[in-house]
Order: C-alpha cells, then sequence, then structure tokens
C-alpha cells in the first residue's frame, strides 16, 4: 500500500500525517523518527479500523467480504 505522507516542521521538531488515512498522525524530533512513527501509526490505524469492522459485520448474515484494488 502507498500513501502521501505529510511531514512538517514545528518547533518541538516534526509532525506527520497521511493524507488518504484519518487518525494516522505522529510527531518526533527529527524527520527520520517522524518517518518511523508514521509508519507504527498506519499500522495501527489499519488494524484498529479492521478491528471495529469486524465486530459491526460479525454479528450481520449474508455479508460478502472480499479484497479490492484501486488505483489513483
Amino acid at each position: 500500500m502507498k500513501f502521501n505522507a505529510v511531514f512538517k516542521k514545528v518547533p518541538e521538531g516534526y509532525i506527520g500525517f497521511v493524507e488518504e488515512l484519518p487518525g494516522a498522525n505522529t510527531q518526533g524530533k527529527t524527520l527520520e523518527e517522524t518517518r518511523a512513527n508514521l509508519r507504527e501509526a498506519i499500522e495501527l490505524t489499519l488494524a484498529a479500523n479492521r478491528a471495529l469492522a469486524e465486530e459491526d459485520i460479525a454479528e450481520l448474515q449474508d455479508v460478502i467480504r472480499e479484497p479490492i484494488s484501486v488505483h489513483l
């Protein structure tokens, strides 16, 4: 998966977020630290979203679940 990461220099270091993934944001003292933190934030956000979706569909009947790809 590829996302667009945005980094901004602030007095404390850097902040970073992913344009396409609300909730995936972080901060760090260096740009390298912020990049690493953002990768972890992406993984955690996707895992949390998947867990919430699985809870929602667990009670539903006749659910079709399949991979989907999009190219932008």
